[in-house]
């Protein structure tokens, strides 16, 4: 597999996947990201797909969340066009190649070494917001110069001293120039994944001989491994000591880390950052109200793709209501459940500007290493364009007139 990291600066030309020279070999052996789900743990060690794949409790939360999608029927309309559909939009004041980005993750350098670097340098070459996530294994200051036009950053709630080191990760963020602060408030407690516990991934982490094992017999792994070091929580190692190890880092997060961001803690980080700030881990429309009320400029209605409780109900069933509530005046994104470009579309019929993946991304990563980030991003935008077009949406805007038939819609 080549190596993927080399910057290229996106266009405002439509981005196509006949743009990657690799598209169509790896097309004829992964037409689809379910492909991809299939290799990953016959390509990456147990316990890396183990912990990318599972989910809080029996995986009911993911279940729900993909069984809410497939279950959204749109109705095309014909005689209005013949031309390939564009998928660019413009969000935040800035042009994206589609309405898909990379949603933030936690430890994906564990499902395979240098994860963060490949997605950064995907989202980059084919202009698709990446947002780094702050319990990631790249710093936002190297994330910065991989995918300087399209880097989001997310935070999660660091309370102690007043919010110092929050605010001051804010400052670091608006001085490498990230484009949107994301705020996560959907992750007060720490929940058990139960997959994970079994594939022996624990804090602190002791691997044994059994995981060993598995990554011996994975020599993609073991190699990405040797380029790239044990994963680290680089954004936070700077408040540890400096020789502070990963489980070390691991403690600190633990101590300084936790409960949601009170709406009062919000209005301090907006007062902060002047850039466009998105919160995620909304799914009732009040919460959204309250969003906009603070001045808010974006919406991820996200039920943390199903990994801290099972018993959320589908981010996608919720869309509806929070889009009907906020209407224009704020951007409404979408998290948790994303598997494919008619995924996407759904999303944005359904009234969303832009739709986050996780799981689909480190399918890929597990699957293809250095080269699964692009080849994801390029399945779904060619997935994107026929399905758009066959609705008769010229481009993602049109979709929104697409008659559709949602049987799992949350009433408020």
């Amino acid at each position: 597999m080549h190596d993927t990291t080399a910057l290229s600066r996106p266009t405002a030309k439509d981005y196509t996947p006949a743009d990657n020279p690799r598209f169509t070999k790896l097309h004829r052996r992964f037409p689809t990201v379910a492909d991809l789900r299939k290799h990953a743990p016959r390509h990456a060690p147990r316990f890396a797909f183990e912990y990318l794949d599972g989910g809080a409790g029996s995986d009911g939360g993911i279940a729900r969340n993909w069984n809410a999608l497939d279950a959204i029927e749109l109705v095309p309309r014909y005689g209005v066009t013949t031309v390939l559909p564009s998928v660019g939009i413009d969000v935040f004041g800035k042009h994206y190649a589609a309405p898909l980005g990379v949603a933030p993750m936690g430890g994906p350098s564990i499902v395979w070494p240098g994860a963060d670097r490949y997605l950064a340098a995907a989202c980059q070459r084919i202009n698709v917001p990446y947002a780094l996530g702050l319990v990631g294994g790249m710093t936002v200051e190297d994330a910065a110069k991989v995918a300087p036009d399209v880097l989001w950053f997310q935070l999660y709630r660091c309370w102690r001293d007043e919010h110092a080191i929050g605010f001051d990760l804010v400052r670091r963020a608006q001085a490498v120039g990230v484009h949107v602060l994301v705020l996560t408030v959907d992750v007060p407690v720490r929940t058990t994944r139960t997959r994970e516990v079994k594939a022996g991934i624990t804090s602190p982490f002791r691997p044994d001989l059994r995981m060993i094992a598995s990554i011996l017999a994975s020599p993609g792994y073991l190699s990405a491994l040797w380029k790239h070091g044990q994963p680290r929580f680089g954004n936070l190692q700077p408040y540890t000591k400096d020789s502070a190890d990963v489980n070390e880092v691991a403690a600190f997060v633990r101590r300084e880390m936790g409960g949601a961001f009170t709406w009062d803690e919000i209005a301090r980080y907006r007062e902060r950052w002047q850039r466009p700030l998105v919160i995620k881990g909304i799914l009732h429309p009040a919460d959204a109200e309250k969003c906009v009320a603070l001045g808010i400029d974006g919406i991820v209605v996200s039920n943390h793709g199903g990994r801290q409780v099972e018993g959320l109900p589908a981010s996608i069933d919720a869309l509806p209501a929070i889009k009907r509530t906020v209407g224009s005046r704020a951007t409404v994104m979408l998290d948790s459940g994303i598997r494919s470009g008619l995924d996407v579309v759904r999303a944005v019929a359904l009234g969303a500007d832009l739709a986050f993946a996780g799981k689909a991304f480190l399918w890929g990563l597990a699957a293809l290493g250095a080269e699964g980030p692009g080849h994801v991003l390029d399945i779904m935008i060619d997935e994107m364009r026929s399905a758009f077009g066959q609705i008769g949406a010229q481009q993602p805007a049109d979709a929104r007139s697409v008659l559709v038939r949602h049987p799992g819609a949350l009433q408020f």
